[in-house]
């Protein structure tokens, strides 16, 4: 089935210069395997468009069931340099929440 990010993760994000940084975090332990399998760098960028001009890197943090991404090219030059209007990159996070990912229903009987 297809469900948005929201149902089994949250996130946090910011910036460093034209790098928006988007941590995504599972809401429980069991939902990590699906963030690592669902949540590549690949399909993050295609879910942000034009809006990422750079690369996208991932990076895995299984201690804290997280995964890290960086966006490059995302902020419009960073935020004294950019006319948008997130210019620090802090609704990035909200933005990934958004996405869809394919997840097996026996993932969500855990809910």
């Amino acid at each position: 089935m297809q469900i948005q990010l929201v149902r089994i993760a949250h996130a946090r994000s910011g910036d460093k210069g034209d790098t928006a940084n988007v941590g995504l975090i599972a809401l429980k332990p069991e939902y990590y395997s699906t963030l690592v399998r669902e949540v590549t760098a690949e399909r993050v960028k295609q879910h942000f468009g034009e809006m990422v001009k750079g690369d996208v890197e991932r990076f895995e943090l299984p201690n804290l069931n997280a995964l890290n991404f960086l966006l490059h090219g995302s902020l419009g030059g960073g935020g004294t340099l950019s006319l948008m209007t997130d210019a620090q990159g802090k609704t990035f996070s909200t933005a990934l929440l958004r996405m869809f990912i394919d997840v097996p229903e026996e993932v969500l009987a855990t809910n």
